[in-house]
């Protein structure tokens, strides 16, 4: 038995069972691949993938069973190599953190800058990529860190979630708009106007729709962007008034909009930091972690990490 074999049933199973894929993904050949399935079944005595022909249709009762004890070799092999490098090179190395464009735009830039002053020989990786596929990256280990509002905190076990910073969203009008008149603001006469917004899925975008369906109104969204910039500007041309979030606005850059408070109309929105059970962090992962709160140090996580509370 060997890794190469391990991640060749991994990653067929993570390619949707295409072996062509999978083996492609490892750089070796499809042949290759399917021999070193064979040889693994051989030698556990059991048969990991049902098949039609040469064709893998799924994993077998045993391949399923056996699977999560893969990852946890391949994971614990993965975190060998990381703790060796960490102890040749503690100053050195990469951190990758998955995120939202509202994220890296707004509210990671001061943390990001402090960070690389602190460790200036450290690389980091910043993807920025939807709440779903911020979850398959660190799911599949190609990420330390994942920071967004959707999608993270409902992971279950497999992540460890903690709560990051809270905001609200905000309605972003033009100067003079009927809706900037000094007059309490209110679902009902936001929703007399055609509306700019986030694309659903994104920045809270489905607490808006709860907040307008609790109310028994139909806003009129008619259209929908993954950031605030771009729904900036089509409020700029007319087309709407936005909902965009509080901290997307900028009095001096946005001149010519006005943000109105929408802190009573629409809920609270919850940005979350999450790592994934078992994933190795270095040293200044842990430090990056607590430049996001002061309070998350590295003995507090590994805790968590643990199962214990903090």
């Amino acid at each position: 038995m060997n890794l190469q074999q391990l991640r060749i049933v991994r990653e067929t199973a993570r390619h949707n069972f295409n072996l062509t894929e999978a083996a492609n993904a490892l750089f070796t050949s499809q042949s290759g691949a399917s021999k070193h399935i064979r040889d693994l079944e051989d030698e556990l005595g059991v048969e990991l993938f049902e098949r039609r022909g040469k064709r893998i249709l799924g994993l077998t009762q045993a391949g399923s069973s056996l699977m999560e004890i893969i990852e946890r070799i391949l994971l614990d092999a993965e975190n060998l190599k990381r703790s060796a490098h960490q102890l040749a090179h503690e100053d050195q190395g990469s951190l990758a953190i998955a995120t939202t464009h509202t994220q890296a735009r707004y509210a990671l830039p001061p943390i990001i800058a402090r960070f690389k002053q602190a460790f200036p020989k450290v690389h980091l990786e910043l993807h920025q990529c939807g709440p779903d596929e911020i979850v398959s990256m660190l799911k599949a280990g190609k990420v330390d860190i994942g920071i967004a509002t959707e999608a993270l905190h409902k992971e279950g076990q497999q992540f460890v979630c903690f709560p990051f910073y809270h905001w609200y969203h905000g309605v972003i009008v033009l100067e003079g708009h009927p809706l900037d008149d000094g007059q309490p603001l209110t679902l009902a006469r936001i929703a007399t106007h055609p509306i700019v917004t986030y694309h659903e899925g994104f920045t809270g975008r489905a607490r808006i729709d709860q907040a307008f369906s609790s109310s028994e109104l139909v806003p009129d969204i008619v259209l929908t962007a993954l950031d605030a910039d771009v729904i900036k500007t089509y409020v700029e041309l007319g087309l709407g008034v936005g909902v965009i979030a509080s901290m997307a606005y900028h009095e001096d850059r946005d001149r010519g909009l006005r943000l109105l408070d929408a802190s009573d109309l629409l809920p609270r929105n919850t940005t979350y930091l999450a790592l994934r059970r078992g994933h190795f962090l270095r040293s200044f992962a842990y430090h990056f972690l607590q430049l996001c709160r002061t309070d998350l140090d590295e003995t507090t996580v590994q805790q968590v990490l643990a199962g214990h509370p903090a």
